[in-house]
């Protein structure tokens, strides 16, 4: 398959994306890390994995996504949509490939939550003969302690595992839906990239990328709370956007990305307003440079662990290893906007994975160091395709020349 963003348009005079195929090779992935688990069925409640497995495209109220739609997935069968509201009708009037839907509450009242477990899942899974250990990707409390009413044959385990397994290692359909994204969050990107001007808010810079963003058919940001963050903002980054005023000396972050057809862009670029100090430049060629150096390792046979050492290597021949950023250096992405395997995770059950063609992931160093007059915070992220040979960074921004040295 070519490897470039043709366009998100459906047309007749070009091969573009093939949504039905797109949806069954979702499916078999699903199956397969199904029967190849410890689990005798799922229920998923999170938002990527409904829409992985149904491709729901839900209305998403805010704090409550996990609690608004779910999915049944029996070895060998159809996914059973579980919809709240208007979603069971219109999937039942667009949505052919789902054979079955139920309507669903609002996950969190007790009662409510009972009566769901009660008297529409209970029957679902009798009529299928479905009992055992029953895999779950996210639940409160009260599901938990109804389904240990009414279901005294299931035991909740770990579902969430099980689709990570599924989603980790993209096909080719789905890189190519990927790059799509890409092109939109590069789109998104350069616009928020040219609005930044000395005289201009943080949150005017966000509201300009946020309209290119749905002009150009995004389904929505990588972030919810898009992220500019100017001048002593980044110092240490506050990761969202403020009526600060952007002055000149400033260094200035982005980062809001875009979803497309389910899938993420995370892009980020940082840019300067006027002539940046030597400091600047500093901090903006180390984190470029460990970005490159992570970048090459990500090459089968090697590992997350090899790229995040890269990242800390380079950045260290700059004096700033100290003062890389307290998260994870890079994350896996797809149909999670964050997911799994993560670059340079410190915290206890890190794990180290190989890496693997048709893994994506988003790779964000970040350096801080304070009291930096204009802001010394500088990061840089870059969607990469891990293949057979070299890595392919799939982001196209333009890296800041004036700030490498």
């Amino acid at each position: 398959m070519s490897r470039y963003a043709k366009g998100p348009f459906a047309v007749d005079w070009e091969d573009r994306y093939d949504f039905a195929e797109l949806r069954r090779q979702r499916l078999e992935r699903a199956h397969r890390a199904l029967d190849e688990s410890d689990v005798d069925f799922l229920l998923v409640w999170k938002d990527e994995n409904v829409r992985y497995l149904t491709a729901l495209r839900a209305q998403l109220i805010a704090g409550k996504t996990t609690s608004l739609n779910g999915a049944i997935l029996a070895p060998g069968e159809p996914p059973v949509l579980l919809g709240s509201g208007g979603e069971l009708d219109k999937a039942r009037a667009g949505m052919s490939w789902i054979g079955e839907a139920h309507a669903v509450p609002i996950m969190e009242q007790r009662e409510l939550v009972d009566g769901f477990v009660r008297d529409i899942l209970k029957p679902l899974l009798e009529e299928r003969g479905l009992s055992g250990r029953m895999g779950v990707d996210q639940a409160n409390i009260s599901f938990v302690e109804a389904v240990r009413r009414h279901l005294p044959d299931v035991e909740l385990v770990d579902g969430d595992t099980v689709m990570h397994r599924a989603r980790i290692v993209k096909t080719d359909l789905e890189v190519a839906v990927i790059e799509e994204a890409c092109a939109i969050g590069d789109a998104v990107t350069q616009r928020a990239l040219e609005s930044v001007k000395a005289g201009r808010r943080e949150l005017e810079v966000a509201g300009d990328a946020m309209q290119t963003l749905f002009y150009l058919g995004g389904e929505m940001a990588h972030v919810i709370t898009p992220f500019v963050a100017s001048g002593e903002h980044m110092s240490p980054p506050h990761r969202i956007a403020t009526d600060k005023l952007i002055r000149n000396g400033d260094l200035c972050f982005i980062d809001i990305g875009a979803m497309w057809n389910g899938y993420f862009a995370d892009i980020g670029r940082t840019t300067i307003v006027g002539k940046p100090t030597r400091m600047q430049q500093k901090i903006y060629t180390a984190v470029y440079q460990g970005l490159m150096a992570g970048i090459e390792q990500m090459r089968p046979g090697r590992t997350n662990a090899d790229a995040a050492q890269a990242v800390i290597d380079a950045i260290a021949e700059y004096g700033f290893e100290d003062h890389l950023f307290s998260l994870f250096i890079g994350h896996g992405i797809g149909m999670g906007a964050n997911e799994p395997p993560y670059i340079g995770e410190t915290l206890p059950g890190a794990t180290v994975y190989e890496f693997q063609p048709n893994m994506v992931f988003a790779v964000e160093p970040l350096v801080w160091v304070p009291g930096v007059r204009g802001g010394g915070g500088v990061r840089i992220e870059d969607m990469v395709l891990v293949t057979e040979d070299d890595p392919v960074i799939l982001s196209r921004v333009e890296y800041e020349e004036r700030l490498l040295t």
